[in-house]
């Protein structure tokens, strides 16, 4: 097994007065070398919009687009006739494939927004455009995949050989993530902390994990991880 950790404060920053991110690979106006993905995991954005704030029309492509709302209310149009509003509990994906745009805003002129943002790129290039939303209800001392291109069952699908995990465990619990050998696991840890690979993750720190078909997750207080498990290329 081989791990790399990254803390919460080495992440890029972004301030656009409406919008305060933190970036865990080169995005935007933050360019790092040694950040520019994992595998085929390519953007995860730490993202809150201020009330009446958000993006309007712009294109992706060839992207896996998986948004995961932790607060707030967000509103999503895109080219292709699709709308949703997402709260707490919903994930989005958008294959963006042979090209799509879309608008993002705080459908909410007062609360905060707050959401996680991943782009995966896609398995094949130039592919048709397609959009799917969730609510998912977590239970206590679980993982669960929501979003998958592997066929895991009741997952939103994706076109790439990769699986986005939500894990939301109580104190004093353990549980152990399997992954393909093959690929890569980016671990992140959305709130509380715990003991993932043997190392020690507290909120918003990130942990690659390479060459081990078994990630055991362990927390004293409780928390709320993230798993990406992606090709390596």
């Amino acid at each position: 097994m081989k791990t790399t950790l990254y803390r919460s404060e080495s992440r890029g920053v972004g301030e656009a007065g409406w919008l305060h991110s933190r970036f865990s690979f080169s995005f935007a106006n933050y360019f790092n070398p040694a950040r520019m993905g994992f595998g085929a995991l390519r953007v995860l954005n730490d993202d809150v919009i201020e009330g009446g704030g958000g993006f309007g029309m712009h294109p992706h492509r060839d992207m896996e687009i998986v948004t995961i709302v932790t607060s707030g209310t967000l509103e999503h149009q895109d080219s292709e006739g699709n709308r949703g509003v997402l709260t707490r509990g919903d994930v989005q994906v958008m294959s963006a494939g042979s090209g799509i745009e879309h608008s993002e805003y705080n459908k909410s002129d007062t609360e905060l927004l707050a959401l996680f943002q991943l782009w995966i790129e896609t398995k094949e290039k130039g592919i048709q455009p397609q959009y799917d939303q969730k609510r998912f209800a977590m239970p206590d001392n679980a993982l669960m995949v929501v979003a998958s291109g592997l066929g895991d069952r009741g997952a939103l699908s994706i076109s790439q050989d990769a699986r986005v995990v939500l894990g939301q465990l109580p104190p004093q619990a353990s549980i152990t993530y399997r992954p393909d050998q093959s690929r890569g696991t980016f671990a992140f840890m959305i709130e509380g902390g715990a003991t993932v690979a043997g190392v020690e993750l507290a909120r918003r720190d990130a942990l690659e994990v390479t060459d081990t078909d078994e990630i055991p997750l362990t927390t004293e207080t409780g928390c709320e991880v993230l798993l990406i498990e992606v090709p390596l290329r």
